[in-house]
């Protein structure tokens, strides 16, 4: 994937957006209905879904025993015989998400997997801290050995229309990152119109995310099927103006396989297959892994396993 170099804040570009909120409320409820993905296809495609999850704990009493413990599912996310029933000799996710001073544990832990490390960074997830500090974090994830920083953005600026301070604040982000990639949060739980979501969106890709990404998985509303639409075309949008090629992540409320087939769907029919590879797509998650594994189960041997026969994430 070639990074996203991002633009100069162009506002005519999208200040004049307006939604059709009920439309993308049709769309997107139509969506699950698109595509019939039964018995071999729809095994393949919850393979699919594993190789683009970001297996994530952001948990107070996080410790370098647990973190070790998710890389350990995130190397190995299905049980070897079950891939050998299908004929797949290696699977892993595709990435792990961690707090900043997660990182070095989970690197060590990944040792040369080649699975990267994500970061949550910018004063996850309110964002309410000053900018030096925010940037400050960066550094230390980057320097820890964080493959990928997951910023959060100051939803006030969204709210106030403010285009030039979030530019500002998330191009700083950017340029913290270095060469490790960026995906934008942008809380849409919190950006309280789509209309907002799609404008926080070309803000987001104009400063150069790498990836944008719906929510921290702690608002009161995270991740739909409508924002996440709202979203995707924003990013096929974008692409047409620039040429430039952005990645999505949807994160909170993704609990079942059915999930991990809806969001793909979305993917396929709004910005094609590309978008089905985990350096375009990523699904911020930690129990969604257990229900595919479950399903997986149930597709290989005809039986469900019962929740416990699954290693815990």
């Amino acid at each position: 994937m070639t990074r996203n170099p991002g633009t100069d804040l162009r506002v005519d570009g999208f200040a004049g957006i307006r939604i059709n909120a009920p439309a993308v409320e049709r769309r997107a409820a139509s969506l699950p209905a698109r595509r019939s993905l039964k018995k071999d296809h729809q095994a393949a495609w919850l393979l699919n879904a594993v190789r683009c999850i970001d297996l994530t704990t952001l948990a107070g009493d996080d410790t370098p025993d647990r973190v070790a413990r998710l890389c350990a599912k995130a190397m190995q996310p299905v049980a070897p015989d079950l891939l050998d029933a299908m004929g797949v000799s290696h699977l892993t996710t595709g990435a792990v998400c961690v707090y900043p001073t997660m990182v070095a544990p989970a690197k060590r832990a990944l040792g040369n997997s080649g699975i990267p490390v994500a970061s949550v960074a910018t004063g996850f997830p309110a964002g309410l801290m000053p900018l030096n500090l925010r940037l400050a974090e960066i550094l230390y994830a980057v320097d820890q050995g964080a493959d990928e920083i997951d910023i959060v953005i100051t939803r006030a600026h969204v709210l106030r229309g403010d285009w030039a301070a979030l530019y500002d604040e998330i191009r700083a982000m950017r340029e913290a990152c270095g060469d490790a990639r960026m995906k934008a949060i942008l809380a849409t739980g919190d950006l309280k119109s789509l209309e907002n979501v799609a404008r926080a969106s070309h803000v987001a890709m104009q400063a150069g995310a790498d990836w944008i990404k719906t929510s921290t998985g702690k608002e009161g509303v995270n991740a739909t099927l409508p924002v996440s639409l709202v979203m995707c075309r924003a990013i096929r949008d974008y692409r047409d103006q620039t040429g430039h090629v952005v990645g999505f992540k949807p994160a909170g409320g993704l609990r079942t396989a059915k999930d991990a087939l809806n969001w793909q769907v979305l993917m396929a029919e709004e910005l094609g297959r590309d978008w089905l590879r985990p350096d375009l797509f990523r699904i911020g998650a930690s129990s969604l892994l257990g229900d595919i594994e479950r399903q997986i189960s149930h597709h290989v041997t005809g039986r469900y396993a019962a929740a416990h026969r699954q290693a815990i994430a």
